[in-house]
């Protein structure tokens, strides 16, 4: 029996007893984890394949340990322009060991979300097609802010209002 399990971002291929290296992952060692983003399970001759993952499905594991994988020499060369630059890297990895594919029952494993901010929602510009809304001369127009008062000032029909300050709006309008 083997499945197709995505784990941090990757697909793999996995058996029972299976050690694997991942990228690395935050629970701690020893730690029990469980992958329900199954995307094809094999149990002898049945094949089932998700779309995009299989409901009920599932793959627990042991977090065996945390490591650093083998150097990787980043090594770039321009001939003849004395150009020369050497980079090492090691990726994060983390080992951990199948313990188990639980094939239906398996429950979702709830993921730890971060509160989302939200965001301020943007005022809806009006189209041509909307009505042009126009404040009534009673409304406390200092209330208002600049933008509102210009589009009142030109539903009025007031010139050189590209250049008034709020102030001079407000007295404009309320003649």
């Amino acid at each position: 029996m083997y499945a197709i399990v995505e784990i941090a971002g990757q697909q793999f291929k996995v058996a029972k007893d299976q050690k694997v290296y991942v990228h690395r992952l935050q629970d701690e060692e020893g730690s029990k984890v469980t992958f329900d983003n199954v995307l094809l399970l094999e149990d002898g001759k049945d094949i089932t394949i998700g779309a995009p993952a299989i409901d009920g499905a599932a793959v627990e594991a042991k977090v065996v340990k945390h490591l650093k994988g083998d150097k990787v020499i980043v090594f770039k060369k321009k001939r003849r322009k004395g150009y020369k630059k050497k980079n090492g890297h090691r990726q994060y990895l983390t080992e951990i060991r199948i313990e188990s594919i639980v094939a239906s029952g398996a429950t979702k494993v709830a993921k730890k979300e971060a509160p989302k901010k939200e965001a301020p929602q943007k005022e809806a510009k009006p189209t041509a097609a909307a009505p042009k809304k126009v404040a009534a001369p009673s409304e406390d127009l200092s209330k208002n802010t600049v933008a509102e008062l210009k589009e009142m000032a030109k539903a009025k029909g007031i010139e050189g209002i590209s250049s008034m300050k709020k102030s001079d709006l407000i007295d404009a309008l309320s003649k």
